[in-house]
């Protein structure tokens, strides 16, 4: 009866909109995402008809979800802090001297103590590499927030800073091997989670879609907020679904490389079959750390006060420093979490190649930055999803991933990247004008 109401009541203004404004505001898409989306299918069509047919493979999919993970994680964080009319510049380097760090820590230093292999080796070390990450994310945080060091400033010299000290650590030396349980968040035949967990993966995010869709309806009927129509729900439903069903499909589409397969048979005693013996990578487990960070990170954006505290911040300094709100603190508590995340994109991207060197990061902070302006967060502050920055830095290792099949030099990528931070600036331009 109240949905009937609803739509009775809304049915003068909807009888003014286009169809497909109507569709719109039914599903209550996000027209940015869904802009970005479309962006990201012509990319990889394009690439894929340029490279004949190389890009949309299963191993090549596989391996750009991989090699997205670190970026990913790190715009995450980079969401808040571009939220608050900030900056971060040091992240590049920051998540390279940490990964030295844990490099050493876990290469040198644990072994010594725990002995060779130790099983905890790896936990400790992420929990070094956490602890340092959170210290010296503070320290820039403190100098921004209470020092009133303009961010740009602080950043730029962390920057210069954490690229010195990744050298300083080692010497310019680059640590490896890496503990062989630390390397499985790299990614690789062994750092994936196999087919069976990835389809269970699968079947419990698509239940979640479900319970958290019909808890938000129940919420809109206790407080008498509209509802979107059943088919809407349904379809919103079926696209995530179908979204994640089709990713693990891909995953596990991959498999694992013939040598691998035959060594791996050897260790365990396993006879392979005349025709052959397939092994699923299935989802990656640098790419679940990813996820992870994503569905955290927007629990905290959007489901606490400290996340409100954020975009309020963001939207006016003032007006929130007048309702209460510490804003020092809090701007302070953003630096220590890109601190955290910079830590984790560190262990990601080492393990992933194995060994730490004093040259890792380098340039990961304009990707970063890029990743979250092109997912829509607004560079003046207060606007900005998780989501869109996930989205943002696998668009941008797309591009990355598709100009290296094509053989294009690294100069020329990087003039591909600038020029598309520099268009989604102006298109947010454009969308903020449009809405004003």
């Amino acid at each position: 009866m109240d949905q009937a109401e609803g739509r009775g009541a809304d049915r003068p203004s909807a009888s003014r909109l286009s169809p497909a404004a109507r569709f719109f505001k039914a599903t209550e898409i996000d027209t940015r995402f869904l802009g970005m989306i479309a962006a990201l299918l012509i990319i990889w069509i394009g690439f894929d008809l340029l490279s004949g047919g190389r890009f949309l493979t299963a191993r090549n999919l596989w391996n750009l979800s991989v090699q997205s993970a670190s970026v990913a994680i790190l715009a995450t964080g980079m969401v808040l802090v571009i939220v608050t009319r900030n900056i971060d510049l040091s992240v590049g380097s920051l998540h390279g001297f940490l990964a030295m760090v844990m490099g050493v820590a876990q290469a040198r230093y644990l072994p010594e103590i725990l002995g060779f292999g130790h099983p905890a080796i790896w936990l400790l070390t992420l929990m070094a590499g956490v602890l340092l990450g959170a210290l010296v994310g503070g320290l820039q945080g403190f100098l921004i927030a209470y020092l009133s060091i303009p961010a740009f400033i602080v950043t730029l010299g962390g920057l210069l800073v954490w690229r010195g000290a990744a050298w300083w650590v080692t010497s310019g030396q680059t640590v490896s091997p890496l503990d062989s349980r630390f390397i499985l968040m790299g990614g690789g035949p062994r750092g994936a989670i196999g087919d069976t967990a990835s389809w269970v993966l699968a079947l419990l995010a698509c239940a979640a879609i479900l319970l958290l869709q019909a808890g938000s309806r129940r919420r809109r009927r206790r407080f008498g907020f509209p509802t979107r129509p059943v088919w809407a729900e349904a379809l919103m439903a079926a696209l995530g679904c179908g979204a994640i069903l089709g990713a693990a499909a891909v995953a596990n589409a991959y498999y694992w490389p013939a040598g691998t397969v035959r060594q791996w048979a050897a260790a365990n005693n396993v006879t392979i079959p005349e025709g052959g013996l397939q092994i699923s990578h299935g989802i990656a487990i640098p790419v679940l750390i990813a996820l992870a960070a994503g569905v955290i990170m927007t629990f905290v954006a959007r489901r606490t006060r400290f996340g409100r505290y954020v975009y309020a911040i963001g939207g006016n300094p003032e007006a929130a420093e007048l309702a209460g709100v510490n804003t020092r603190w809090v701007t302070m508590k953003i630096f220590i979490i890109m601190g955290v995340l910079c830590a984790i994109a560190g262990a990601v991207a080492s393990a992933r190649l194995q060994s730490a060197t004093n040259s890792q990061g380098t340039l990961d902070e304009l990707l970063t930055i890029a990743a979250a302006v092109i997912g829509g967060t607004s560079l003046a502050g207060g606007a900005g999803t998780i989501a869109g920055a996930l989205l943002g830095a696998l668009l941008m290792q797309s591009l990355s991933s598709g100009m290296i099949l094509l053989g294009l030099d690294a100069p020329l990528q990087n003039v591909v990247v600038g020029l598309v931070l520099v268009a989604a600036v102006w298109l947010d331009t454009l969308y903020k004008r449009r809405a004003g």
